[in-house]
């Protein structure tokens, strides 16, 4: 089974010429099959978190660690992590010019799987996914992300979570900027993912409206840089009803840790 930990993780971050500690000991398990939401205000750290697992530069690991099936992630590079099994759907997925939909998803493929995919077979693998997540066959030719829209972005990201098939997903704010109905598609792509069984997944977001559409097993409550408080779905409702200033203003806390996390 695979399994991502994460231990006492510290992560910096260097601002307005200082350098400016994001995560202050994160403790955190996702076992495969598994899906955790990470719930918490703007600047609580829930990206950082996101990124530093997928090894963005911009932010530095001072402590901690985190393992994949027993390997060192953060030894590992970008693209070591990626062929490992770790996936980030970015909040905000970026443009690449020059570069097709279908050659970076084949090319992707082919640096994961270890070989490229037969092309009579992966053009209908395209195809049915894309079909799925009701994106017109025409985005496979155009530049990845070049004048998509918001949600077209997205759903972009969840088909090359759908193709490529990863051991963690990790999506960070996935929901963001998303209608009801591209919602609820790209919500219809990540559960067919889950169903699998054999991605555990990371739901990182501010609200509670994605979790009517994707149950978690467990949700985290993330606040000043550590998982503040665990508990299953039913502490999403909490939070929807209550908010997070019992968290953030270091007032009285409820809810059990679970999943392997840790305040």
């Amino acid at each position: 089974m695979a399994t991502l930990e994460i231990r006492d993780l510290h992560v910096t971050v260097e601002a307005d010429n200082a350098t400016k500690e994001i995560l202050k000991g994160v403790d955190l398990t996702v076992k495969q099959g598994e899906t955790h939401a990470i719930m918490g205000p703007n600047g609580s750290g829930k990206s950082t978190l996101a990124y530093s697992l997928a090894g963005h530069p911009k932010y530095t690991v001072t402590g901690g660690t985190v393992t994949l099936d027993g390997e060192d992630v953060l030894e590992m590079s970008v693209d070591e992590r990626a062929r490992a099994g770790l996936f980030l759907a970015m909040q905000y997925p970026v443009e690449i010019p020059g570069v097709s939909v279908s050659n970076f998803l084949r090319t992707s493929a082919t640096a994961i799987r270890g070989e490229a995919p037969k092309l009579r077979t992966w053009v209908k693998e395209v195809k049915e996914t894309m079909a799925g997540l009701q994106m017109d066959p025409a985005f496979a030719e155009r530049n990845v992300n070049e004048g998509f829209s918001g949600g077209e972005k997205k759903r972009h990201e969840i088909l090359q979570l759908e193709l490529l098939k990863p051991k963690i997903a990790v999506l960070d704010e996935t929901d963001s900027g998303l209608d009801v109905d591209a919602l609820k598609t790209v919500s219809e792509g990540v559960n067919r993912v889950r169903e699998s069984g054999e991605v555990g997944t990371l739901l990182i977001t501010h609200y509670t409206r994605i979790l009517k559409y994707i149950k978690p097993d467990f949700v985290h409550v993330f606040a000043n840089g550590r998982i503040a408080a665990s508990g299953g779905a039913e502490l999403a409702d909490q939070l929807e009803n209550e908010g997070y200033e019992a968290y953030t203003k270091g007032g009285p806390v409820s809810g059990g840790n679970s999943g392997g996390a840790a305040a």
